[in-house]
């Protein structure tokens, strides 16, 4: 297994030694791996691939114009670290997450370190990450770390270095489980005659000490995302499901009365703990980051009243800077009485004459990084060794050391060890970071997480290893002497309390589902309009003054699809309606937004639904980059209505009928029924020609129905009786009211004192309405009465459930 492996010249190496021979653990290891031979190594690392894929793990890189959404890209070789190693390793992790406590609670606390000359006093102050306003503010549970995470490589000499502290909201353990399962599930008897530490109990430790918090036996825990954009959202969606938190966003919550609530569709609901994962500053427009879009006004105010505990704490990514790790060891004696057992990677903070000099004259021998959070001034770097600048960047980062040195660092160059990589059918050695996570356990532990988050570089001559830049991810093992006990955070089969409710549905979710089954309806109705137009044109050989065509091409401009200053050959109409991304109501937008939709509420989709709805999207993004005959467009349309109609399937059969499911059948049932309103209206009532009661059918979905129960041409009266008033026609407006009626009587917040709400009455007056027409009643005015009090029931549903307004708020819902 080790055939083409040698370790790179000038570096410690995981693996093998200098002389040949394999370390540790790694011995074992390969001999299981051999034993399942070649070809069975091959089907177990592409298993490994397949489940990744088959649970739709990604992360985002903000550096590319589309903000594509990438696979994760893990190497199924395991990082193996031995117990003994690992003893030391996780009782450094320990310390240093004492210590970045210690230094935090001075900092918002007494100011001794400062105040006593200890620590300087810029260091602290001149961080962004520093937060004024809650300085003297001591965090509801009393602490102000409870997830933090250490990065650690490890020198040519052996020995282990921390090269950063994670204190802001550190990420990386929802992938380091993904990574877990993916790997074990593909060697699983390996991992089992290896006795690979599990990771169960760690997440089950920091759950219980998050839920501690809660005041109150029905109030929650919340992870706040900054939303599905942010470059982990993947993790952010799979922590929640994993933990059972519920994942909110800032638009989620409000403070009322110095306490945080979440919108749900059943009222505001008490949050009292929130593991957030964005930064500090966001947080709060009130009182921190005016321009923030993404965090809770008033949230300070309520961290103030110790109505809510924020972990971690608003502020303590100050205990991240850079600029503090070259008074680790001092502030590590002060504040503990202790020796730092992890060392720090040497560090120069340029805020004081000496360490700046020492900068400047090892100038090319050392990193040259930003003292805190971004870039450096000036330069489109955050960290870079002064030997690989260019002229220009050397002569900014030397000016910007003499006029403001408080913003650099300098830090010692050291190459990063490597680790054997499968790459290619064999194994490689490639330099790596580790990432340690220690979370607060009651008022004083700390438990470690038996593994981590290894991030591998491509590049031999590695000086910092980042997703953003391509690098890989790898399993870490701790190997037990003895069998590890069988461990899972799922509750024991014969402990699991049964329950029906699938918990909390936040506004925001019923929201999306909403609008995700809106659009998905929307675009089937557009492409089979589209349908009918390229059919049309065929059988005509592109004549385009045939009535039905202008007819058709009229309703499109109508509805949106065709933009009304947008001229051409019907044709060419047809393709900018496919493919343009700049046309509002087109196919490309329309099922980008329900793919936007569909982002924000990953944690509640399965993952064969969100591919289908990526599907949709990007079967629309790719069709404009060629340019495609009528009969191309036709089978690019089929395709789309297959793969709509997969997702519909999919929701069917295998959504829980609970609220969500609701929501989303809910917004279809809407939309259909504007669709088929305006059909009608265009096509039986308007100009109801045989072609256009044809075509009428034909949008409707239809025409095998009445086929069946009419052998002749169509006609206005049985068209109209079929597509608004036959309740057993899925596709009629009588069937969509019915099933609008049925969702408001289950869903919260329909009745008021036990009277119906103006929502619930206006669906009900419309059903009945619908029930007791004939066909030879129905005119024009009733399609525009209906298609107004669609309408209104669209708003009435969002005004009911998608905001509460503080007029709305009722006192029991704010106990």
């Amino acid at each position: 297994m080790t055939r083409g492996y040698w370790p790179l010249a000038g570096t410690y190496d995981e693996m093998m030694a200098p002389d040949g021979t394999l370390r540790g653990p790694w011995p074992a290891f390969l001999r299981r791996l051999a034993e399942l031979g070649e070809e069975g190594v091959r089907e177990a690392f592409a298993g490994a691939e397949q489940q990744l894929r088959n649970s739709g793990v990604f992360f985002r890189v903000y550096d590319d114009p589309a903000g594509a959404e990438r696979p994760w890209p893990l190497t199924p070789v395991p990082l193996l670290v031995s117990q003994s190693e690992w003893a030391a390793l996780s009782a450094g992790a320990v310390q240093r997450a004492r210590l970045a406590e210690a230094l935090l609670a001075d900092v918002y606390g007494a100011g001794r370190l400062a105040r006593d000359g200890i620590l300087p006093a810029a260091a602290i102050a001149g961080s962004p990450d520093f937060l004024r306003p809650l300085v003297g503010v001591e965090p509801k549970g009393g602490r102000f770390l409870r997830f933090f995470a250490v990065d650690l490589g490890r020198g040519p000499d052996g020995r282990w270095w921390v090269l950063s502290d994670r204190a802001q909201a550190p990420s990386g353990a929802g992938y380091a489980l993904e990574n877990r399962l993916a790997v074990t599930r593909a060697l699983p008897e390996v991992a089992r005659g290896l006795n690979v530490e599990r990771l169960a109990p760690f997440f089950q430790a920091f759950r219980d000490d998050l839920a501690a918090l809660n005041a109150g036996a029905d109030a929650r825990v919340g992870l706040l995302t900054p939303g599905r954009l942010n470059e982990t959202y993947f993790e952010h969606a799979y922590l929640a499901r994993y933990l059972g938190f519920l994942l909110v966003e800032g638009g989620d919550l409000t403070v009322r009365g110095d306490a945080v609530y979440v919108r749900t569709v059943s009222g505001l609901k008490r949050i009292d703990a929130l593991w957030r994962r964005l930064d500090g500053d966001f947080a709060d427009p009130l009182e921190l980051r005016t321009a923030s879009a993404l965090g809770v006004p008033g949230l300070v105010q309520a961290v103030r009243a110790g109505r809510v505990d924020v972990t971690n704490a608003l502020g303590s990514g100050v205990a991240e800077s850079r600029a503090l790790m070259g008074f680790m060891p001092a502030l590590c004696r002060h504040l503990l009485g202790e020796e730092l057992t992890l060392p720090n990677l040497a560090t120069w903070w340029c805020g004081q004459e000496s360490e700046r000099r020492a900068v400047l004259d090892g100038f090319d021998r050392m990193a040259i990084a930003s003292a805190f959070s971004g870039p450096l001034p000036g330069l489109p770097f955050w960290s870079k060794l002064g030997a690989a600048m260019s002229e220009s960047e050397r002569q900014v980062a030397r000016a910007l050391i003499e006029t403001r040195g408080l913003d650099v660092v300098g830090q010692e160059n050291v190459g990063l060890s490597t680790m054997p990589v499968w790459d290619g059918g064999r194994l490689k050695p490639k330099p790596f970071v580790l990432r340690l996570f220690v979370a607060a356990v009651g008022d004083r532990d700390w438990t470690v997480l038996p593994g981590g988050f290894c991030r591998i570089s491509g590049a031999n001559d590695a000086h910092l290893v980042s997703m953003q830049q391509g690098a890989e991810t790898a399993d870490v093992w701790v190997l037990s002497d003895a069998p590890v006990k069988q461990t899972s955070l799922l509750p024991q089969p014969d402990r699991v309390a049964i329950r029906r409710s699938t918990g909390t549905l936040p506004s925001r979710s019923a929201d999306n589902l909403y609008w995700l089954a809106r659009y998905l309806e929307r675009a089937e109705g557009t492409l089979r309009l589209l349908r009918a137009l390229i059919n049309r044109l065929v059988e005509a050989g592109g004549d385009a003054d045939q009535p039905i065509v202008r007819l058709l091409i009229e309703h499109l401009r109508f509805i949106g699809t065709i933009e009304a200053e947008r001229e051409g050959s019907p044709i060419d109409l047809v393709a900018a309606a496919l493919s343009d991304p700049a046309s509002p109501s087109g196919l490309p937008a329309l099922t980008g937004a329900a793919r936007a939709a569909g982002s924000a509420i990953r944690d509640r989709l399965a993952p064969d639904a969100f591919r289908a709805v990526t599907e949709i999207a990007v079967l629309f993004e790719t069709i404009g980059r060629q340019r495609l005959t009528p009969a191309q467009m036709l089978d690019e349309v089929n395709h789309g209505l297959r793969r709509i109609a997969a997702f519909a399937g999919l929701a069917a059969e295998n959504m829980n009928r609970a609220m969500g499911w609701r929501f989303l059948d809910l917004g279809r049932r809407i939309e259909r029924g504007l669709a088929t309103a305006a059909v009608v209206r265009r096509f039986a009532l308007d100009a109801p020609s045989t072609e256009a009661l044809d075509l009428a059918l034909e949008a409707g979905d239809s025409q095998i129905t009445y086929r069946w129960r009419y052998v002749m041409r169509p006609a206005p009266l049985p068209v109209i009786d079929l597509l608004m008033l036959d309740d057993a026609n899925p596709r009629s407006i009588a069937f969509q009211t019915a099933r609008i009626v049925e969702h408001l009587e289950a869903l919260p917040a329909t009745r008021l004192d036990g009277r119906p709400v103006e929502l619930l009455r206006l669906a009900r007056k419309l059903d009945a309405r619908l029930a007791n027409t004939a066909a030879e009643k129905i005119d024009t005015r009733d399609i525009d009465r209906i298609t107004g009090r669609l309408l209104r029931l669209s708003g009435l549903v969002t005004d009911r459930f998608f905001t509460q307004r503080p007029s709305e708020a009722r006192p029991e819902e704010l106990e």
